[in-house]
């Protein structure tokens, strides 16, 4: 279970770093880009802007959902666990 979450985890990772670093490379090389105004004049710069924040709220969605524990008892284990080592500190 923990290999799959891994995979989902890093997947999603890797969708959103492709997303941010197409918007670092406008910024940087193509910055006339950014400037121009598609819709209700608001400049591209800021509708990437809010669409990578709404990627990464989706992005922390799929992951929520599609990694669960396997079942509630390791959900249990797990919270048990980080009891007592947080209280040992």
């Amino acid at each position: 279970m923990r290999d799959r979450n891994q995979r989902i985890g890093f997947a999603l990772f890797a969708a959103y770093l492709l997303l941010y670093g197409g918007f670092v490379f406008l910024a940087a090389f193509a910055p006339r880009v950014m400037e121009q105004t598609p819709l209700w004049g608001l400049n591209v710069a800021i509708i990437y802007g809010f669409a990578l924040i709404v990627a990464a709220l989706i992005a922390a969605l799929i992951y929520g959902f599609a990694c669960r524990p396997e079942d509630a008892s390791d959900a249990a284990r797990d919270a048990a666990n980080n009891d007592r080592s947080g209280a040992s500190e």
